[in-house]
């Protein structure tokens, strides 16, 4: 009896193990369509986030490609390309930005890692500089609470990088209601409003502000998901998250929530591959 049991645990064991391996290296196209009045002609963009340095295939040649296939208009990242580490290099986020910058528009959001290295120069030495160089080189200024517009197609752009104390573990702090206005200023309602805004707990604040579609990242799906049902944990060391992965409303908003394309910390994804998604903007 106990040897089969075993047996049946080692099977269950095993195919655990191949499906993290399986969903940890391959990443999924996942469309979206926004239709909106405000919105002038037809506008695609490629929402990224939370690469974490992952390379699909040698110098993400793979990746490159299938964004390429898209045939996008502009990329939008939501943060986290990099991983904040001590002495970790650089290169694969700068490679990647820059093979982007030489096809496309990029609006680049800040996450909490790319934050992090300039909050912390003692600990990271000068490679928030370096790699804000490196970007200024491809011409990416990323938006740190400012926007970028898109006038033919009626689009204003936002990049919001909120505050340190908005990234806690294990609970969610408030935002004071005045806060985005404060650092963002009042979005124009005659315009079709992204938000770049990685941390996505925020969902209700950033629709009373007034964002039309939000572009989140930071949760990585949950890491491990159920199948049919949602994510099990979140960066910040809480389980099944609200707000895990895909399409969520808020009133007349609406959340793209980016499962992302790579790992840090806890190697791990389960059910749950990485993904990009091609947005398209249409005018109604």
């Amino acid at each position: 009896m106990w040897e089969i049991l075993i047996f049946i645990l080692a099977i269950f064991i095993l195919i655990c193990v191949w499906i993290i391996l399986f969903d940890s290296t391959r990443f999924v196209v996942r469309r979206l369509e926004i239709v909106d009045k405000r919105i002038k002609g037809s506008y695609r963009a490629i929402v990224l986030s939370d690469l974490h340095n992952k390379c699909y295939g040698r110098e993400n040649l793979v990746l490159l490609e299938k964004i390429r296939e898209q045939e996008p208009d502009a990329i939008f990242i939501a943060g986290d390309i990099l991983t904040a580490k001590p002495g970790k290099p650089l290169d694969i986020a700068i490679h990647f930005v820059k093979e982007l910058a030489k096809d496309y528009p990029v609006f680049y959001g800040n996450g909490n890692h790319e934050h992090r290295l300039k909050l912390y120069p003692e600990k990271y030495g000068d490679m928030a500089q370096e790699y804000a160089a490196a970007l200024a080189e491809a011409g990416v200024k990323p938006l740190v609470n400012q926007r970028m517009e898109i006038p033919e197609h009626n689009i204003q752009v936002y990049g919001a990088e909120i505050d340190r104390k908005y990234y806690k573990r294990f609970v969610i702090p408030k935002m004071e209601e005045s806060y985005l206005e404060e650092v963002l200023g009042k979005p124009d309602k005659e315009r079709y409003v992204c938000l770049l805004a990685h941390n996505p707990d925020y969902f209700p604040n950033y629709a009373r502000w007034g964002a039309d579609l939000v572009c989140a990242g930071h949760v990585h799906g949950g890491m491990v998901r159920i199948p049919g049902w949602r994510g099990v944990v979140s960066p910040n060391v809480r389980l099944f998250p609200k707000y895990d992965g895909g399409i969520f409303k808020e009133g007349a908003s609406t959340m793209l929530l980016s499962r992302g394309l790579g790992m840090h910390t806890i190697p791990i994804r389960m059910f749950n591959p990485g993904e990009i998604t091609v947005v398209d903007f249409k005018e109604s």
